[in-house]
């Protein structure tokens, strides 16, 4: 069945991990009749956590796609990981849907994650909906609940259901905008409607006069009505509603519990009635360093698309997930890939229930689907008709914050799982690879060590390559502390022409970030301007090995202000390796020092543990540069710490603060260290150096 632009509604599941997500989805599923039965996170057959490893673990690890049919729209939902060290899941889901179902705990209330991912939201200015979930649990309190998103977030939630009763003592819920109870089913059964409990009518006043006045400020048209009658009709509550919700003015909050199947029909109505469309929210485009211009979800455009999302399928192959911008997509459409700059047929495409493909003849503008065969596809890729190139704004990946160094014993390994670390890549945008040339090392980075140990191990499973691993070398550097300067003749003679080059260099030391400033004020021509080239060359080349650690040499400036030349004997290559030689004897007589590279770190954390991550940033040498409160209960700490202290942070953070805290790190600066410090890094190289000479030999 193909579903018009205006009949479709994108919805990504997220929360904190533990909230019940995954359960929520499977009970959707449930009873929009796309399953039998709703499977439990302990049975390992959920609809959305399907790989071997969310399996074993019992958590989600990718996000997963499903649809289903309600009151005649097509309703997607796109469940997400909870934890942190998946974050880039939650991102791709952000970029293909309208708005965010946030799933918080009724007995945990508000939790890190959901703060974190609360922030991302706000800059993408995203509609969401609140589902207090877990009303039947030993310590759930709904108004408990509320009052913690009220305190921390600042906004205007709005009640639309209301639970009847907490606890064990929970017995479904009340939705206030249809006026119906819905008492939890029997196992295995769905939700039917049902009389209101009279004893609740005083609460339910109270809260619907609540959800009355909040319609009323979503919409001008409603607030006039609201101030003529002193109330709305259901049709202007659900106006001011729909109008509140897309310009987010207003929160709605529903409830219920996802275990037992209560509350998700009430859900399912509000969604279908009142959560904004695809066209509700704009596509972007960027051409050059021109400001960015808006586009229309619009299926009477030519068709475009974007790729949210790449999985390499055992069966399948490489499945690209597209969100439809314009027009419409059909079997066998021809796009022009704006990446790559040639055309791309789109093969067949699929909605999805989970891992199972539904074939499907066309994707309106708006709906979200799987590609197949699309070959050079990739993640944040635009398709779209030739004579409009331009592509839509890219996903905005965090920066990874755990890396480690891998190798393998077996060479012949390594191919194999460099293009398994590759496929990963291109699959998670959170997870790098790359090559130190200066350390030598082939380094993986990502969100956490839960995110690379399973990268790892399903190496191990699937390859059957275990790695080796290490912390990865920290990219010091070298420079100066005064002036100095030297000569250094380059002279050899071999039969034929010789080689022959000296030059007199002055070396000074410059602003921090500056790298290398070269003048040239030689006089009467010593030496001649052919040969500066390779004079700059050789210069270069000295500063990739400092003498203290050998570490590349920043921050210095080089003037050449004498030299000699032959007129037989000289060539670019004799003035390059005398430059070289000669930038070497400057830097012994210029107090050479080590720099470290500097962080800058921001740790977000409940107030409980700030003291302690406090403490333990000034055991790291760290400067904290403020302090914010951006929750209740929630601090913001923002620091500058040396980058080889923070090697291990993703690890120690998460046993500082019990698992709750999270981090965000980027390179901020280099910085002097002297002392044992210095020393220590110093012997550590030395060391390195007469491993590797002794392995060489």
């Amino acid at each position: 069945m193909s579903y018009s632009t205006d009949s479709i509604k994108n919805t990504v599941i997220i929360g904190h991990g533990n909230t019940g997500k995954t359960s929520l989805l499977e009970n959707i599923l449930f009873t929009g009749g796309k399953i039998a039965k709703a499977e439990t996170i302990e049975s390992g057959k959920t609809v959305s956590d399907y790989a071997e490893e969310e399996i074993e673990k019992k958590i989600s690890i990718y996000s997963t796609l499903s649809n289903i049919e309600w009151n005649n729209k097509k309703l997607n939902f796109i469940d997400t990981p909870g934890s942190g060290d998946f974050t880039g899941e939650v991102i791709s889901g952000f970029r293909a849907c309208q708005s965010a179902l946030v799933v918080v705990g009724c007995d945990a209330g508000v939790q890190i994650e959901t703060i974190k991912l609360w922030r991302n939201l706000d800059k993408r200015n995203m509609s969401r909906v609140i589902f207090i979930n877990r009303c039947d649990k030993e310590k759930a309190d709904f108004k408990a609940a509320l009052h913690d998103l009220k305190t921390k977030f600042q906004k205007t939630f709005v009640p639309i259901a209301i639970p009847i009763g907490v606890g064990p003592a929970y017995k479904g819920i009340v939705n206030l905008l249809e006026g119906k109870a819905y008492i939890k089913p029997e196992s295995g059964k769905k939700e039917e409607n049902s009389a209101i409990p009279s004893e609740m009518a005083k609460e339910i006043e109270e809260y619907k006069t609540l959800m009355i006045e909040a319609a009323a400020e979503g919409d001008d048209s409603v607030t006039e009505k609201y101030l003529e009658n002193g109330t709305l009709t259901d049709a202007e509550i659900i106006l001011g509603l729909t109008a509140g919700l897309s310009s987010n003015k207003i929160i709605p909050v529903l409830c219920g519990t996802a275990t037992q199947n209560s509350g998700i029909v009430s859900l399912l109505n509000f969604i279908s009635s009142v959560s904004p469309t695809p066209d509700a929210r704009k596509e972007f485009i960027k051409k050059g360093n021109e400001e960015e211009r808006e586009v229309t979800v619009d299926p009477s455009a030519s068709p475009s698309l974007f790729v949210f999302k790449t999985s390499i399928d055992q069966f399948s192959g490489k499945l690209s997930y597209i969100k439809v911008v314009t027009g419409v997509i059909k079997t066998d459409t021809e796009l022009y890939n704006t990446r790559e700059a040639k055309k791309e047929k789109v093969g067949k495409i699929f909605t999805a229930l989970g891992k199972k493909l539904e074939e499907v003849k066309e994707l309106a503008a708006g709906d979200i689907g799987i590609a197949i065969k699309l070959p050079s596809a990739i993640t944040n890729d635009t398709l779209r008709t030739h004579d409009n190139p331009e592509p839509y704004r890219h996903m905005r990946i965090p920066n990874p914050i755990y890396s480690i160094s891998v190798s393998v014993e077996n060479k012949k390994d390594e191919d194999k799982v460099n293009q398994y670390f590759h496929k990963i890549a291109e699959e998670d945008l959170t997870f790098q690879i790359n090559y130190n040339p200066e350390t030598k090392e082939s380094i993986i980075s990502g969100m956490g060590e839960l995110h690379i140990n399973m990268i790892l191990d399903k190496l191990k499973e699937k390859q059957k390559i275990a790695v080796q691993t290490k912390l990865p070398q920290v990219a010091y550097r070298e420079t100066i502390t005064k002036k100095a300067s030297s000569s250094y003749r380059h002279k050899k003679q071999s039969g034929g022409h010789g080689q022959f080059g000296e030059v007199h260099f002055e070396l000074s030391p410059i602003e921090r970030g500056k790298h290398l400033s070269f003048i040239n004020t030689i006089k009467g021509g010593a030496v001649s301007k052919g040969y500066i080239p390779g004079i700059e060359k050789g210069i270069a080349d000295g500063m990739q090995e400092g003498v203290l650690a050998w570490y590349p040499v920043v921050d210095i400036e080089v003037n050449l202000f004498d030299g000699k030349e032959h007129d037989v004997d000289s060539s670019e290559m004799s003035f390059r390796l005398a430059s070289k030689g000669c930038l070497k004897a400057c830097l012994e007589k210029a107090s050479p020092t080590l720099l470290e590279p500097i962080m800058k770190l921001t740790v977000y954390s409940d107030d409980q543990y700030i003291g302690d991550i406090l403490s333990d940033l000034s055991s790291r040498r760290g400067k904290v540069l403020g302090q914010d409160s951006i929750a209740a209960g929630i601090q913001e700490i923002k620091a500058e710490v040396p980058e080889a202290e923070l090697l291990k942070y993703a690890i120690d953070l998460k046993s500082i603060t019990s698992g709750t805290g999270s981090f965000e790190v980027e390179f901020s600066h280099y910085f002097p260290i002297s002392g044992k410090i210095a020393e220590t890094v110093i012997n550590e190289a030395k060391a390195r150096r007469s491993t590797t000479a002794a392995a060489a030999e």
